[in-house]
């Protein structure tokens, strides 16, 4: 008989039931969909935990970043400058509101956007009198951006920030959350995330008033109107009651869950130390440790598919890391920032990274088995 299953990042309910109970309130109020008290509670404890004045939870990380971007103006022909190295998500929403995506390429030290080809990118279009509708800076697996610099840089160019958290919720850095950032800070709740609420995002900010705008967009723009009246586009964004009080009971043991990924990834590292060909990611600010990732010297006669086809065959679930933007068939079209450009960061982090099973719920059996397979590849070496 094979193993069980060990999943790359799967969902975590409470060991206490608190979603079950939550849902069950739900049910017993009648408060299914599409709103309700949940919705309110969640909404508000995402405020807290980002160090934002406001939130509006929405169905997708997706949709808060489109949201963001009709805030922020974004029309079509406007620039957004993005990471290259991120998932799509992060940026298919400038095509839904016509912009024009311009990717940067990543900063060796924290693996997301280089701030010194951001600003470049600024200054560029500022020459040629380009407008940049907003700056979209990524906190990959976790790991903050050099969000104090970023934010710096496009206060000074007068670009709004989309502080892109969606797998960086509990990552810190200069003392903020990530979140924080910026004029506009993006969470997701999908069912691989930290927590989850089955799916879902929500935006945050301090801008109240761009937040109640958001909050109409999301709810179809239906005008104050005793029959449905619309004077604007509207969208079909929002969080259900039911997804939301899911939502509330993960927050209720979020602390663990991020205890626990913290844990996995040092373990990982302790167990990695003495293999030359084994880099883990680097580590700036206070990551969340999403995902644990590994990398593999240039020189390593493994490469990280031989190792995910070790793992495949165990019933471990494996990932390559992001392939970046500039290297999609969809997106290689759009203007690239890199410093090398025969060698951009993000074409070899692609090429030389694997993202191990880091979920809450792996067992400590279960991370040894991992740690024994990985390290049995390199001592055949």
């Amino acid at each position: 008989m094979s193993e069980a299953r060990i999943f790359l990042s799967p969902p975590h309910m409470s060991e206490q039931g608190y979603e079950l109970s939550y849902i069950h309130d739900a049910f017993a109020s009648n408060w299914i969909a599409p709103l309700g008290s949940y919705v309110d509670r969640f909404e508000q404890e995402l405020s807290f935990l980002t160090d934002r004045q406001g939130a509006v939870a929405l169905n997708s990380g997706t949709s808060a970043i489109h949201m963001a971007l009709r805030s922020c103006g974004v029309n079509a022909g406007d620039l957004v400058l993005c990471s290259s190295f991120t998932f799509a998500a992060s940026c298919n929403p400038i095509i839904y509101q016509q912009g024009t995506p311009v990717f940067i390429d990543s900063d060796p030290l924290t693996w997301n956007m280089d701030p010194d080809l951001l600003e470049k990118a600024l200054e560029d279009a500022r020459q040629k009198g380009q407008r940049v509708g907003a700056v979209i800076a990524v906190s990959l697996y976790g790991q903050p951006a050099a969000l104090l610099r970023i934010s710096e840089i496009c206060a000074h160019y007068k670009v709004p920030l989309i502080d892109e958290a969606a797998e960086a919720l509990g990552a810190h850095v200069g003392g903020k959350p990530c979140g924080s950032f910026g004029h506009f800070g993006i969470l997701s709740f999908n069912g691989n995330k930290i927590i989850t609420t089955s799916g879902g995002g929500a935006i945050v900010s301090n801008d109240l008033e761009a937040l109640a705008k958001i909050r109409f967009w999301a709810t179809q723009s239906r005008d104050p109107a005793p029959h449905y009246e619309h004077s604007e586009l509207g969208f079909n964004y929002r969080l259900s009651n039911i997804s939301a009080a899911i939502g509330c009971g993960q927050l209720r043991v979020f602390p663990e869950r991020l205890s626990a990924r913290r844990n996995t990834f040092e373990r990982y590292a302790a167990f990695f130390e003495d293999i030359s060909d084994i880099a883990m990611m680097p580590t700036y600010g206070t990551p969340n440790r999403w995902l644990s990732v590994i990398t593999f010297a240039p020189t390593c006669p493994q490469t990280p598919a031989s190792v995910a086809n070790v793992l495949a065959d165990a019933n471990i679930e494996t990932r390559p890391t992001w392939k970046p933007m500039n290297l999609q068939p969809y997106w290689k079209r759009y203007a690239f920032y890199a410093k090398n450009a025969q060698q951009p960061v993000g074409d070899d982090l692609f090429a030389r990274g694997l993202c191990l099973p880091s979920g809450s719920s792996l067992l400590p059996t279960d991370q040894d088995r991992i740690i024994e397979l990985v390290r049995s590849c390199f001592s055949k070496n």
